[in-house]
């Protein structure tokens, strides 16, 4: 698939700025809905303070199944943000993915592998550290050599293969969508004469049904994403 986007330079680095201007909406957005859920709390919550309150309750949920001590107490609101932030952006190429004089300006950040992996870099970056605040220096680098010494290889690869797969996992899932999406379009509008209105029509009644469909594996991949983050977390955070 031949894909273009805008690129500016800067200092001798290049910025995609489909991914920028992806990101900066996704944290509009966020910030948006969060705030209209949140704004005049009660004590007895009404229909959209339940529906804030709901998702705290789950990601809460997701941290306590791999931390149920008090470890993960540390977490909630960690988790409460990365699942809103993978969601909103696995979604937006969905519903507004803008073209414009050729090049794509808006898609979902997600289905950039640089996007996923820094992602997953800001997990274990945070987990590491994590472990060293709860464990000290020493009660982390023990883990490395936990149960016996030569399992110091293992553990170091475990770590580089949960980085990757964390961040590739989510790329290929939300990319595939794209493309598909993608296909799909060019189907719906690829005849000519009578053709062309049946083509039209099948691929519109398929685009709908895709798009459903990814909005549910967008939401899933969200889910695996946190929950994953939290588990590598809890490996470092909680001493065995």
């Amino acid at each position: 698939m031949n894909e273009s986007y805008p690129v500016v330079s800067f200092m001798g680095l290049r910025f995609n700025l489909a991914n920028d201007l992806a990101i900066l909406i996704s944290c509009i957005l966020i910030f948006a809905l969060v705030f209209w859920l949140a704004r005049k709390p009660t004590l007895r919550p009404n229909g959209r303070q339940n529906v804030l309150e709901y998702l705290i309750d789950f990601t809460n949920g997701i941290v306590k199944q791999a931390m149920p001590g008090k470890e993960g107490n540390r977490f909630g609101l960690f988790a409460f943000v990365l699942f809103l932030f993978v969601w909103v952006n696995n979604q937006l190429g969905l519903f507004l993915q803008l073209d414009v004089g050729g090049k794509t300006w808006v898609r979902s950040s997600t289905a950039d592998p640089i996007i996923t992996l820094s992602l997953a870099m800001l997990v274990l970056v945070l987990s590491h550290f994590f472990g060293v605040v709860f464990n000290g220096a020493k009660g982390y680098l023990h883990e490395y050599v936990s149960p016996v010494a030569f399992l110091l290889p293992i553990n170091l690869i475990e770590n580089i293969t949960n980085f990757v797969t964390l961040a590739l996992r989510l790329y290929g899932n939300i990319y595939a969508g794209e493309v598909l999406l993608l296909l799909i379009r060019q189907l719906a509008f690829s005849g000519h004469g009578l053709l062309g209105g049946v083509s039209f029509i099948g691929g519109f009644a398929i685009e709908v049904i895709w798009q459903g469909f990814s909005v549910f594996i967008g939401t899933i991949q969200a889910y695996i994403f946190v929950t994953l983050s939290t588990v590598y977390t809890s490996e470092k955070v909680i001493s065995d």
